[in-house]
């Protein structure tokens, strides 16, 4: 009885299969039909010209346009601060004191020494005008007196540290009381009315980088323009790249030193270009077509593209303003196929 049943089912299921198949087949052959009757349903786009630029993107530090630190000449402890970040300095103004007994300042000394030398000069000086010494008597006496007053301003710049430029206070690495080694870093100052960055181009983008580009840097929601304003001929055997630097405008001072931005360099720009998506484009081999409505046809065409930048590439032959180019439904159609434009 079984021996009988299984080969019946058997063929039963292979008849499924086989209608299964040819129905697959027959819808097929249908949409085929469809396609060749009413058209593949397609999207286009006629081509304008349009502004294309393209932008290399890098991320950056930025400083002030200028910016230095102040260090300490002797190990002490901090006396007083007599300013707070965010304040503007000028150069040489004393923004730190170190206590004046220190031994090993000889703030004393180096004041008396200097005092001395001046009086001794003054009236070595005197003599030699009414001829009561040698020319180099007073050559002696006036070279003792510049040693003791560079003596003295260097003491007085390790006790009272001044301002190494003009500009705003960004930092400050001590307090009060704080006690400091030798050499160890005080304040910083930077002009921040322009702001500075130094970025690294591969050995592919080097080609497009150069001076005078316009930039954006980019921080926070907020963004301010400058420009490359070097790039260096030389490769970093390090870094393996090439450094430029860049130059912002920092109205208000709305970017912060040290903060890292992004950087976009407009490296081109064609006011009247073609355009497409990348999506737009069929690659064949090494070439590049797309396809465009003709009366209603499908038409191939190869294109030769430019320069890219993200989704966007340039079309420098094979398309012109006024073509109706296919940009949905491409990947159906042949050349000649009969087109249904929707949407």
């Amino acid at each position: 009885m079984y021996r009988r049943v299984i080969p019946v089912i058997f063929m039963l299921m292979s008849l499924l299969i086989l209608s299964n198949c040819a129905k697959e087949k027959t819808e097929a052959k249908n949409m085929e039909q469809i396609y060749a009757e009413e058209g593949v349903p397609v999207k286009i786009r006629e081509i304008k010209p349009q502004k294309f630029t393209r932008s290399l993107y890098f991320n950056a530090p930025l400083r002030g346009y200028r910016e230095s630190s102040a260090f300490a000449s002797i190990g002490d402890r901090v006396e007083k601060i007599l300013v707070k970040v965010g304040d503007y300095v000028r150069k040489d103004q004393v923004l730190l004191t170190f206590p004046t007994d220190n031994p090993a300042a000889r703030y004393y000394q180096a004041k008396v020494a200097y005092e001395n030398a001046e009086r001794l000069y003054k009236r070595m000086d005197n003599l030699f005008k009414t001829g009561g010494i040698s020319q180099q008597d007073l050559d002696n006496a006036k070279t003792q007196y510049e040693v003791a007053k560079a003596n003295w301003d260097a003491v007085r710049q390790a006790v009272k540290v001044k301002a190494p430029i003009s500009g705003y206070v960004t930092k400050i690495d001590v307090r009060e009381t704080d006690n400091v080694d030798s050499k160890a870093e005080l304040f910083t100052i930077a002009q921040t009315q322009r702001m500075r960055a130094e970025i690294w181009v591969s050995e592919k983008e080097i080609e497009e980088v150069k001076e005078g580009l316009p930039a954006v840097a980019r921080w926070n929601g907020v963004e301010i323009k400058g420009r490359v304003v070097q790039v260096n001929m030389a490769m970093d055997v390090i870094h393996k790249a090439f450094k430029a630097i860049l130059e912002f405008d920092n109205p208000d001072n709305r970017f912060k030193c040290g903060v890292t931005a992004e950087i976009e360099i407009e490296s081109y720009q064609n006011p009247e270009a073609v355009v497409i998506e990348a999506t737009d484009v069929i690659k064949e081999g090494d070439a590049y077509f797309v396809f465009v409505n003709l009366d209603g046809l499908a038409k191939k065409r190869p294109v030769e593209l430019g320069k890219q930048n993200g989704m966007k590439i340039e079309v420098l032959k094979g398309l012109k303003p006024g073509d109706q180019l296919i940009v949905e439904g491409q990947m159906l159609l042949k050349e000649g196929s009969k087109v249904k434009i929707t949407g």
